[in-house]
Order: C-alpha cells, then structure tokens, then sequence
C-alpha cells in the first residue's frame, strides 16, 4: 500500500522520525513547517496526497485554520489531527471542523501508522461506496453499456437487453471490463469457459453471433472482429 501524506509538524524532531517509519512503510512523505507552508503544499496538489497528519499547535496559522482551508478545498482528504492538548473540547473541535481522528502526544509512531492503515481502509471503502452508488450498483458503466453482475442484468443505451444465456453474458463482461482491448479466442475460451475446456475456437464465434444479434437489436455494433487475432469491445464511437 503507497500513500502519499502530508504530514504538518514545527517539531523538528518528531518530523524527523515519523519521516523514517514513514519510508520504511514505502510512503512519500512531504513536511509542513507551519500552517501557512501547510496550505500553499495542499493547494498545490490537493489531488496527491491521501492523508494528512496536522499538529495542532503550529506558527503562522495553528492546525484549527489549516484543517477549515484544507477542507474548503477537498471534503475528503483524511486528516489526522496531533495534539498535546488532552482537553475533550480541543479534540471535538478538532473532528467538528473537519479531522478524521485524533492522536495525543507523546504517542508512539507505530500507533500513528497503524491508525493512518485503518483510516485509509475506511476512506477506500467510502469512496467505492460512492462509486457505486454514482454508477446506479452496476459494476461496469461504458459510454452505452450498464452491466450488473449479481443481478446478471444488462443495459445498453439505457434499454435492458434480455434473454442473454449465461454464456453470453459472460463474454460480455469479460470484454466490458477492458474495453478495447483484444481477446483471442483462445482466451475467451480460457476465462469464460475455464481451463478445463476442450472445446474448439467456433465455439467462441457461435456465441459472439448470437451476442451480437441481441445487442443490434437495441443499437450499434459494439463487439467488433480483429481478424485474425480475435474479438473487442469499443463503444467509443457509438453516438447516444
């Protein structure tokens, strides 16, 4: 796992070692020195970093202000807050304006890591959560194409195509996962009908018939043959 994280912190001794446990876990580390440094870093790539580590208690602008201005540019960034404050209010404060999670000084650097780990499950969990909601819980979404594989529905050009045999279906998603790119029949064969099977290549291309004679039914063509190597899906160029 490669995490990009900023972390915030005027404590030149604690940057220092937390910048060591980060790399040793492969991380890019990027330091803060105050929160103006802070801010102008975030503003630069705010789409870089996954996490943010933010001590409270910095010059030019303390960590309250850094996490309202880094929030008013990502609402999803992870933040991390570091505090030598052990007040219950400073802490709520803290998640109230924006912090994911809190760590109180001292505190030991394998515990920040491992919370850091948790944190960003939890954001990658959220965020395919999100994706599939935007998606409508379809597992593949194309320019023409809406697949859902646990319901083994299809929609092409928003019309639900009927009657594909499970086969069929199969083919379908295979190539809908990587769209143009081109299957030989050989592999179509190995990962729709397994490695077991000994049937011949035709069989791929019976199946591809009948595929796309339901599709044309309800639109353009968009499993096209690569001739002699094999098949692909593209519906770049359908027009909706």
């Amino acid at each position: 796992m490669e995490l990009n994280i900023l972390m915030v912190e005027d404590d030149s001794s604690v940057a220092e070692m937390m910048e060591l446990f980060f790399k040793k876990e492969q991380w890019n580390v990027d330091i803060a020195r105050d929160g103006l440094e802070a801010v102008d870093k975030f503003k630069e790539r705010p789409d870089y970093y996954d996490m943010i580590t933010l001590d409270l208690n910095l010059p030019k602008k303390d960590g309250i202000q850094v996490a309202k201005e880094v929030r008013a540019i990502s609402e999803s960034v992870p933040i991390i807050m570091l505090t030598a404050r052990d007040s219950e209010s400073d802490q709520v404060l803290g998640l109230e304006i924006g912090a994911d999670n809190y760590v109180t000084k001292p505190f030991s650097p394998i515990a920040l890591i491992a919370r850091i780990k948790a944190l960003h499950r939890r954001a990658a969990l959220e965020n395919n959560d999100e994706d599939r909601k935007a998606k409508g819980d379809f597992d593949i979404v194309t320019n023409t194409l809406k697949i859902s594989k646990i319901r083994r529905e299809v929609y092409f050009l928003d019309k639900q195509i009927d009657g594909l045999t499970p086969k069929e279906f199969d083919l379908l998603y295979t190539m809908a996962q990587k769209p143009k790119q081109v299957f030989s029949r050989d592999k179509l064969l190995e990962l729709v009908w397994g490695y077991e099977y000994y049937g011949e290549e035709r069989t791929v291309d019976a199946h591809i018939k009948k595929l796309r004679q339901k599709l044309e039914e309800v639109g353009s063509q968009i499993i096209q043959t690569v001739w002699g190597v094999g098949y692909k899906f593209d519906d770049s160029q359908v027009n909706k």
